[in-house]
């Protein structure tokens, strides 16, 4: 995978990165699900208002990981795209579990099936243990290149399994302003899907 394959529109990268690979030392996930944020022209953004020292990361360059905090409680994490200085970043939204399922089992345990495991961002990072600690990671570099070492640095992975023919889409969830716009990309009939719902108007019309 290329730093170039994440530099563009996030909205135009968020199909191809569906079906890559996200993974935590030997706990990994399939991206089934994901949501773009244009930074300075996208109120839900957290760059909307500009760079601060919590959304630098988010200004490039692509490919790595801007973690943050919400309700006190939850860390999110998401993809960099580019180019470097304007802000905009893809918010995980769902993985389906591929590998150290035990492991994810054990970091949430009120999770009654696997699909419960990944099925939101919140649910995703406390699977693979990505906290604040992971902030900024180069999520290309090659193993061992991770501020937190070889087998516990995030990464993101390209494993050949291409992107759905036929994303689905819709409007973004959780989110108090640009409600409408529709940036949300899933894998259609992907059980692991945070919340699926009838997809809107054809990529092409985006």
């Amino acid at each position: 995978m290329k730093r170039a394959d994440l530099s563009g529109d996030p909205v135009d990268v968020a199909p191809w990165l569906l079906n890559k690979v996200l993974a935590k030392g030997e706990r990994a996930g399939r991206i089934v699900e994901v949501e773009a944020y244009k930074g300075s022209i996208d109120p839900a953004s957290h760059a909307f208002r500009g760079e601060t020292p919590r959304t630098s990361v988010m200004f490039g360059p692509a490919g790595f990981l801007y973690v943050y905090f919400t309700y006190g409680m939850h860390w999110c994490a998401n993809v960099v795209t580019g180019p470097e200085g304007q802000a905009s970043a893809l918010l995980i939204r769902a993985l389906a579990p591929l590998r150290g399922v035990d492991e994810m089992r054990l970091a949430r345990p009120a999770a009654r099936r696997d699909r419960d495991l990944c099925n939101g961002p919140a649910k995703l990072c406390q699977a693979l243990g990505i906290t604040g600690a992971e902030n900024g990671t180069d999520l290309l570099a090659r193993r061992g290149g991770g501020p937190t070492g070889a087998q516990a640095a995030v990464r993101l992975v390209d494993d050949g399994t291409p992107p759905p023919e036929r994303p689905a889409h819709g409007t973004r969830i959780g989110i108090r302003m640009a409600m409408d716009e529709p940036w949300r990309f899933w894998v259609a009939g992907d059980e692991n899907v945070s919340r699926p719902s009838a997809a809107v108007a054809p990529l092409d019309k985006l």
